[in-house]
């Protein structure tokens, strides 16, 4: 265990905070909360926060290159975001996508480092276990035509996607109590094509289900404990090298920031319909300092 302190960013109490993305040219945090259907913006120089509402849960984000909007991954598909004055929020439509039953939405999501935006589906219901959950890319095909490519399929609730510093190996996790597994791929930046899927880390005998994640500029993977109230570091081979401890039992998906990229934010939930007393800072947005820079976030270039 490591002693670095984490220190409350804001106390947001946020149901299940998600995708948190830096933007430098701002010095600013954004992030979503899911069953609120808001995107987050807090800025460093204002201390400031500043939310939008959107008319779907938005449960993934990435910026657009070249714009101040975003896209994001939604219940129904694939949406452009343009933040407005006064909490007015562009939603318009950029990918439908067609789920295996009622009931699902996107889940975690980033882009590919070479600005592939992909996210996974799962079923809301969890505790069905159901493995209809799948993951797409939004992509240009043969034909230059942008469109939403179903890639992988057999998850129950795909978390911690990442991506190494030079982009040929893809991370992802199932975080359901059931699988609880890091996997890596193989990855091919020119198609966007991920294979040779393996084990990456086993977290079923360690503390914790496997959340949203960040790769730092060593190439080592940082993926939240769920329910464990850490953060863990793995190397490239896949062995622990250290875990980071926020006073919440449900960190959620950390994402490096901060004027050197050296700052760990993580967010986190906070469950409806149990006693808070020893987590009252749940659903709150942390900092840690690890030590380690990360690495700029990529954006959407499609």
């Amino acid at each position: 265990m490591s002693d670095s302190h984490a220190e409350l960013v804001l106390d947001a109490r946020n149901g299940t905070g998600e995708s948190p993305v830096w933007q430098a040219a701002e010095q600013a945090l954004y992030w979503v909360d899911i069953p609120a259907r808001r995107l987050c913006r807090w800025s460093v120089a204002e201390g400031a926060l500043t939310e939008w509402a959107a008319p779907e849960m938005l449960a993934c984000v990435a910026a657009l290159g070249g714009t101040q909007d975003w896209i994001a991954g939604t219940e129904s598909g694939v949406f452009r975001l343009s933040p407005q004055a006064g909490g007015q929020l562009g939603f318009d439509r950029l990918a439908a996508v067609t789920h295996a039953m009622p009931g699902m939405r996107f889940n975690d999501g980033r882009c590919d480092r070479q600005g592939r935006f992909l996210a996974g589906t799962m079923l809301m219901n969890m505790a069905a276990g159901a493995r209809v959950g799948c993951i797409y890319s939004y992509q240009k095909d043969s034909d230059k035509n942008t469109r939403l490519k179903m890639l992988l399929d057999g998850f129950i609730t795909p978390n911690g996607m990442a991506f190494s510093p030079d982009g040929r190996t893809m991370y992802l996790s199932d975080s359901h109590p059931s699988v609880q597994t890091i996997w890596a791929f193989d990855y091919d930046t020119e198609t966007g094509t991920p294979s040779n899927r393996r084990v990456f880390v086993d977290m079923n005998p360690l503390p914790g289900r496997p959340d949203g994640a960040a790769v730092d500029a060593d190439g080592c993977y940082w993926i939240c404990g769920n329910d464990a109230g850490l953060v863990h570091r793995f190397t490239p081979a896949g062995k622990l090298d250290r875990s980071l401890a926020v006073p919440v039992k449900k960190p959620a998906m950390c994402a490096f920031g901060g004027a050197g990229l050296d700052t760990l934010f993580v967010t986190s939930i906070r469950p409806e319909g149990v006693d808070l007393s020893d987590q009252p800072l749940a659903g709150g947005v942390f900092a840690l300092r690890p030590g380690v820079r990360g690495l700029p976030e990529p954006v959407c270039m499609y």
